[in-house]
């Protein structure tokens, strides 16, 4: 029987390429996105994951039809950049919201199906969790917490069967770019630093990786028999990580400070 799969944010960037590799891979897939939008062949499901009530029922509704859930890929997310001193509150709580209470809801309630069919979870998390970008606060601190959360929920887990394995994807070239919320305020206080660093940033990504690479790192990452907790996407990323645990990590805030702070 085919494996049944969940994919949310699976409208657009690397959500809807997970979707597409994992249907190609003989997944039954479900892609959950604000819009219901999906690629051809992938059930779409209009669900907002920061929805806890819509989310178990949801998940509910699926396993009752397909007798299964074998594999929950926790995608959705947003990004946010300013100075945090002048972040609003609202903002704050949109990207906690989607970006690390959404998948916290998503891996508990998915929980008592995926130790019936010993699953597995894949949360996207971000290089940026690793190597903190000034202006980029809150997506760095966000991205950290589900990569630390993921750590920590497969040991929980894995007696069941159930592993937890997180993704960290760098520069990957999506519509995320765009859709980034840019508060601009404080410029009297940081001058142009902030704008500058951004627009360092959002040229990285626009010559960044397919979303396809970030998929086929989720897709092997399904499929492996012994996941490792993490896995870092393309070679310079993982290389540029290893450098960051050797070299002196005055050095590395140095360098990452003259980067996107300076």
């Amino acid at each position: 029987m085919s494996k049944v799969a969940i994919v949310t944010g699976a409208s657009k960037g690397i959500g809807l390429s997970t979707a597409r590799i994992l249907k190609e891979a003989g997944y039954i897939v479900y892609g959950l996105s604000r819009s219901g939008k999906s690629c051809d062949g992938v059930k779409a499901v209009c669900c907002n994951v920061t929805d806890c009530a819509r989310l178990e029922a949801v998940y509910a509704e699926i396993f009752e039809r397909e007798g299964s859930i074998d594999l929950l890929v926790n995608n959705a997310g947003l990004g946010i950049s300013g100075a945090v001193e002048f972040t609003t509150d609202e903002q704050v709580k949109k990207i906690i919201d989607l970006n690390l209470l959404s998948v916290e809801k998503s891996c508990r309630l998915a929980l008592k199906y995926l130790r019936m069919s010993k699953g597995r979870i894949i949360n996207l998390s971000s290089v940026a969790g690793l190597l903190p970008i000034p202006f980029q606060t809150y997506y760095t601190a966000t991205k950290s917490a589900v990569l630390y959360f993921s750590r920590a929920l497969d040991l929980e887990v894995r007696t069941y069967g159930v592993r937890v394995v997180a993704v960290l994807p760098g520069d990957t070239k999506t519509s995320f770019t765009d859709s980034r919320d840019k508060n601009t305020l404080g410029e009297e206080v940081y001058g142009d630093r902030i704008a500058r660093s951004v627009a360092r940033m959002e040229k990285d990504e626009r010559g960044g990786v397919s979303p396809d690479k970030v998929a086929k790192v989720i897709l092997k990452q399904a499929k492996i028999k012994s996941p490792k907790p993490y896995a870092i996407v393309g070679f310079d990323y993982k290389l540029l990580v290893l450098l960051s645990r050797i070299l002196p990590q005055k050095l590395v805030d140095k360098i990452l400070y003259k980067l996107y702070a300076k």
